[in-house]
């Protein structure tokens, strides 16, 4: 019996190629980038799950509480790691990383920078699923400057196939034995490194940071005993603060909890600062499975359609068949065999289509999918579950309503008094259009805010400044100063400044200050970094009161506030005003001279906080503004100027606009990602309208022939099949404006600036849908108009 539902499919399938081609292409279309946003969700939802306890691994966050203020820091101090262990019997074991600034390794005569490197107590492996290639993880990291590194950084510095451990890695100043090679860190894990170092090396001669409760740097994870509850572990460290933090904090009104986060939620759900690597958002995870559900329903509703405008040339078949004695169920049967091997060959085909467009979607979503991706078992029974869903949901509309014609109307030709439910037919356009013109909504949204942030005044000129940076774990500002003396005299060269901080950078100083107010003083966290006297001008930054640093008759005393700073602390004259340090009786103070303008050190995901900006000259960190033009020839001359004091280290720069966009670089992923989606589920929709045009049209025929034998003109026939359309799409701009206002309106609001929502989008959108719905009725109304009424009606 299955052999001959399959031939009779087969043939069906051949008799009408058209169809079955738009069938077969929209299913395609649909099950192939419903798979890659399916790949996209379950890479993202499974981050850090390759860690075999990962269930049981928890990262301890702090939460820093002042008067008018909350910090959320994903770090801690260096003596909590220890201290869970010994008051907690919840604790199996815990560890410590510490990032480690950029830094040169030599290769011979050559020198790299590396970034992914952080201090780590030996006890992370037996935390973390770190699989060792080469070494043990018990003692690989018991000795001080010992490394465990990489397979990748192994083969960069040593070849393929070498043994590595044993020998050693160089700085420029110190020498690292390397005591273990470990396969790469999974790309979905919330913090990757390719080298270890140590702990004991930088904590050498300060008790291990046993008694320092009053820095924050460090992360701290912990390995819960099998059994305990992540939440009850969380309400028992609420008493650390009184036991451990309350000396030092309490006296300026300063509390501090910690909060425990399991490490698998941390990519998705984590807010923080601080975080090591670029987070998710599961309010995208939302987004994308919806999209990726609705594409597939898309494409099942475009099958039904189809399917039912071929009514009329299948109901002769169904009616000699129903006499012949087939069964309803029979006839049921066929139809959905018929949809099932739709769906087999669209499947097929969008397999070859997603090993083929693999490279092009890694490089839009940044992932790196493999064949190996498709092969896994999750996946295997994942594309069963779609030839299932859209074989079985795409025909059973099309199976029920084909086998239900009555044999005696179909044979005496009334199928028109059996032509279905129109109402139902049009309820799914108007989905289909709804749901393209939210998208199409959402990513005219997006894109707006994306452009918003890029073209925002940001408070300083970030154009044409190159940023270098000194990197060499010695001090070297006597190089620095003559280097940069030799930068300014440049020919391209505008001015040259230099600081220990930049906007756009993701760390920055937090520190403790005593503020002189109005009303007295208060003890209140604020962030600074010091500065030197050009660096305001190489970036634009004006002084709206006071003055600028003039030189180093300010190193003791003088400091530089910006505006939201004044604005904070209500200070009517900022001039003048005293800032101390907490518990220091050696009456050091320091005293504002000037007010910057306010600019946005931080992404423009965060609100201008109060900044203080010490007098730092000669800084690591160099700020070059250069002369508008090609800046080729002035990076050549700064090379040469950098070899003549840098020897040893490689010259790398990048430009200041360039690195503060890339804080943005997640969300243009994703939008990159809706964007294209959004133009595939409008071609999906598209073919379905060519279905139900194709329908409406077979139902009028002989109505639009006896109308053109009349006297009706062409363009009053083509007006009158796709009014209908226009008022389809009029009825889901009615339903999608308000859907979607509501969830950019809430996205929107996640950004302190933002570009606001503008009817451009939405105007824009619907009439992309109108013009897409009117085309399409208008293709297959104007060729029902042309035909030749004579041999339409010649049968009646």
């Amino acid at each position: 019996m299955i052999k001959n539902l399959l031939r009779i499919a087969f043939r069906n399938f051949r008799k009408d190629k058209w169809y079955s081609i738009l069938n077969v292409l929209g299913l395609t279309l649909g099950i192939t980038f419903s798979l890659f946003l399916i790949f996209y969700i379950t890479d993202e939802l499974n981050y850090d799950r390759y860690n075999e306890k990962a269930d049981r691994i928890v990262r301890i966050v702090s939460y820093i509480q002042e008067k008018d203020k909350n910090t959320d820091w994903t770090v801690t101090q260096l003596p909590l790691a220890a201290t869970l262990r010994k008051d907690f019997p919840e604790v199996e074991q815990s560890t410590r990383l510490l990032s480690r600034e950029r830094t040169l390794f030599k290769k011979g005569t050559d020198g790299f920078y590396e970034t992914k490197i952080y201090y780590a107590d030996s006890s992370i492996f037996s935390i973390f699923s770190y699989k060792f290639i080469e070494g043990n993880a018990a003692n690989a990291l018991n000795k001080p400057n010992t490394i465990v590194i990489s397979k990748s950084l192994a083969e960069k510095y040593f070849g393929k196939d070498a043994q590595v451990v044993g020998k050693t890695m160089k700085t420029v100043y110190d020498l690292y034995k390397v005591t273990g090679v470990i396969e790469d860190v999974p790309k979905n894990s919330h913090l990757r490194f390719d080298m270890l170092i140590s702990m004991s090396t930088i904590l050498k001669g300060v008790n291990d940071g046993q008694d320092n409760w009053g820095s924050f740097g460090n992360f701290t994870y912990v390995l819960l005993k099998p059994g305990t509850s992540a939440e009850a572990f969380n309400k028992k460290l609420i008493p650390m603060y009184d036991k451990y933090m309350a000396p030092i904090f309490a006296k300026f009104n300063v509390k501090i909890h910690y909060g425990v986060m399991p490490i698998t939620s941390i990519h998705l759900h984590s807010k923080l600062d601080g975080e090591p690597e670029e987070t998710g958002d599961m309010s995208y995870i939302w987004i994308f499975s919806a999209v990726a559900f609705f594409m597939l329903l898309i494409a099942c509703i475009n099958y039904m359609n189809l399917t039912t405008a071929r009514s009329a040339r299948r109901a002769k078949e169904i009616g000699i068949r129903k006499v012949s004695g087939s069964t309803k169920k029979q006839l049921v049967g066929q139809f959905l065999s018929e949809s099932l091997l739709t769906s087999f060959v669209s499947l097929f085909l969008s397999i070859i289509l997603v090993l083929l467009l693999l490279p092009v979607f890694n490089s839009i979503s940044g992932k790196e999918f493999t064949l190996q991706t498709l092969l896994q078992p999750f996946n295997i029974f994942l594309l069963i579950g779609i030839l299932l869903f859209t074989g079985l949901v795409g025909g059973s509309y099309p199976a029920f309503y084909l086998s239900s014609f009555q044999p005696v109307s179909i044979l005496k030709g009334a199928l028109s008094k059996a032509s279905g439910n129109v109402n139902l037919r049009r309820s799914l356009v108007v989905l289909q259009f709804s749901i393209s013109m939210i998208m199409l909504i959402c990513t005219w949204v997006v894109y707006a805010q994306l452009s918003y942030l890029r073209k925002k005044d940001v408070g300083y000129n970030k154009n044409q400044v190159m940023t270098i940076t000194v990197n060499t774990g010695e001090d070297e500002r006597g190089k620095i100063f003559a280097m940069n003396n030799e930068l300014r005299n440049l020919p391209g060269v505008k001015t040259v400044g230099t600081g220990n901080n930049y906007p756009g950078t993701p760390g920055i100083n937090l520190n403790l200050f005593t503020v002189q107010t109005n009303s007295g003083h208060v003890d209140k966290g604020i962030e600074d970094y010091g500065i030197d006297e050009n660096y305001l001008a190489a970036l634009g930054i004006p002084i709206v009161k006071g003055r600028n640093f003039e030189g180093p008759a300010d190193t003791l005393h003088s400091i530089l506030v910006n505006e939201a700073m004044v604005k904070h602390f209500a200070w009517d004259n900022a001039i003048g005003k005293r800032i101390t340090f907490p518990g220091d009786t050696s009456n050091r103070y320091l005293e504002v001279v000037g007010v910057v303008k306010d600019f946005n050190q931080k992404s423009l995901y965060n609100t201008i906080a109060p900044l203080l900006l010490f007098y730092s000259p000669n800084s690591n960190i160099i700020q070059v503004k250069l002369n508008p033009g090609d800046p080729k020839t002035t990076i050549a001359k700064a090379e040469a100027v950098w070899k003549k004091y840098f020897t040893q280290l490689p010259f790398e720069y990048k430009f200041l606009d360039e690195d503060f966009n890339s804080q943005y670089a997640a969300d243009q992923k994703r939008g990159k990602i809706f964007a294209a989606f959004s133009v595939i589920t409008i071609l999906i929709t598209c073919l379905g309208l060519l279905g139900l045009t194709a329908f409406t049209t077979q139902q009028k025929q002989k109505e639009i022939s006896i109308r053109r034998v009349l006297g009706a003109s062409i363009l009053e026939v083509v007006t009158l099949v796709t009014r209908n359309y226009l008022w389809l799409s009029l009825i889901a701009a009615f339903i999608a404006f308000p859907v979607a206002w509501y969830f950019m309106n809430n996205w929107l609001n996640i950004f302190p600036y933002n570009a606001g929502l503008s009817p451009i989008p939405f105007i824009l959108s619907a009439l992309v849908i109108v013009i897409t719905a009117v085309i399409t009725a208008m293709f297959h109304s104007a060729r029902a108009a042309v035909a030749s009424p004579a041999k339409i009606l010649k049968t009646e």
